[in-house]
């Protein structure tokens, strides 16, 4: 009787052939949790600035898993000791911590479920996966909770020069096409190593971490912030909390069961258990985009309106810059829509609204990353660098935002 070969190989565009490293990670990856994350969009809503930016939370996962084993291989070429079950749990915690994501996941978490953050969804599937692999992700489980008592495995997983970060930056820029974000990140592994159980980068790597954080700064700028695929993801949080809203009034919405559940019912963290998780596992961004097809059509202007502009990508206008917008010129432009579409203020207040945005590559107050100078002392990368531009970089610089119907500008 033949058996199913779980040493299988991945083709991946970055990095080339990935590997599958044991059986336990094939099983986490054949999970039906793990394979939603194929129906999972990594960047949301970008690809309406950015045509190639469709690549999924499954290729990202995937690749974190890789550049997670070029960390431990170097990490154990210089000495750093790591055993076989705790290599075994930082695949599994790379691999597992973006499985917590809903459909174009911050709007998701601004709408639908109440301020449950993904991370705390991840750690949820985690255990529920747990018990059915009979505790083998027990060690995982540890780790991404900060449980752990060797503090570097964590911040290989979590910290301002995670797995997740290197991954992300380097994939984001490849399928978006901006080059300013494609970091070395096979230098950046290169340099790594261990001191006082903390991750460093050796000296000579300093000059990587800087691209890397420029890198950061840049791709946040021109792809993360960038004004459209900003407005477009507000559009759909707005069409979320209109589809909830309307939802909770008993008026009837035809959409997937699944995305039904959470439309009729206020959920928060406490409210997950097993059902409820099982319920937000049948969730994708494919529930998501069929619900705006069907209500496009809807009897409520609100809602259809907000759906019309997301498929035609005719989105409202935004304005960005560094000042507060005037309230007055806000409250000029909401009682214009009201009196054009007839609608009231809390209807218009879905078409006009403020806000802002925060960019900072590096945070001082955060886990910091450590420099190994060639004397032993280690130093933070702001201290270390002879660069200026770093300790700019690790200022936030704040946009503020006004967004509204062209049409308003017309009147």
């Amino acid at each position: 009787m033949s058996q199913t070969n779980k040493l299988k190989i991945f083709n991946d565009p970055i990095y080339g052939f990935i590997t599958i490293p044991n059986t336990l990670i094939y099983d986490l990856i054949q999970h039906r949790y793990f394979q939603r994350l194929r129906r999972i969009s990594q960047m949301g809503m970008t690809y309406l600035v950015y045509p190639g930016a469709h690549h999924t939370r499954f290729h990202h996962a995937i690749g974190c898993m890789h550049i997670m084993q070029k960390a431990v291989q170097t990490l154990r070429f210089k000495g750093v000791d790591i055993s076989d079950d705790e290599e075994n749990a930082l695949y599994v915690a790379i691999l597992l911590h973006d499985i917590g994501h809903g459909p174009y996941s911050h709007a998701m978490e601004k709408s639908i479920v109440e301020e449950v953050h993904h991370e705390e969804l991840s750690l949820l599937f985690m255990q529920e996966l747990n018990v059915e692999f009979n505790g083998q992700l027990d060690l995982a489980i540890q780790v991404f909770k900060g449980e752990y008592h060797r503090k570097f495995m964590l911040q290989l997983i979590s910290s301002q020069l995670d797995m997740d970060r290197m991954d992300y930056l380097r994939r984001d820029s490849f399928y978006s096409g901006v080059a300013e974000g494609n970091i070395n990140s096979e230098r950046l592994i290169q340099m790594m190593n261990v001191q006082d159980d903390c991750l460093v980068i050796e000296e000579k790597g300093i000059y990587s971490v800087e691209m890397f954080l420029v890198a950061r700064r840049l791709m946040y700028w021109q792809v993360y912030l960038h004004k459209t695929g900003v407005v477009a993801e507000l559009i759909l949080t707005k069409i979320l909390k209109r589809a909830k809203e309307l939802s909770q009034k008993g008026i009837i919405l035809n959409c997937s069961q699944p995305l039904k559940f959470f439309l009729n019912n206020k959920i928060s963290l406490i409210d997950f258990n097993n059902s409820i998780l099982e319920k937000f596992a049948l969730l994708d961004d494919y529930d998501v985009m069929g619900a705006i097809k069907e209500w496009q059509f809807h009897d409520d202007f609100v809602l259809s309106s907000l759906c019309k502009m997301t498929l035609n990508r005719d989105l409202l206008k935004i304005q960005m810059g560094d000042d507060k917008p005037n309230k007055e010129r806000l409250l000029g432009y909401i009682e214009l829509y009201m009196k054009k579409h007839s609608l009231s203020e809390k209807e218009a207040a879905y078409f006009v609204f403020k806000g802002k945005i925060k960019n900072q590559a590096y945070n001082k107050n955060d886990e910091p990353i450590r420099i190994l100078k060639k004397n032993k002392k280690v130093e933070d990368v702001v201290e270390a660098s002879d660069q200026l531009n770093l300790k700019a970089l690790s200022k936030p610089v704040t946009k503020y935002f006004i967004c509204f119907p062209k049409v308003v500008l017309e009147v």
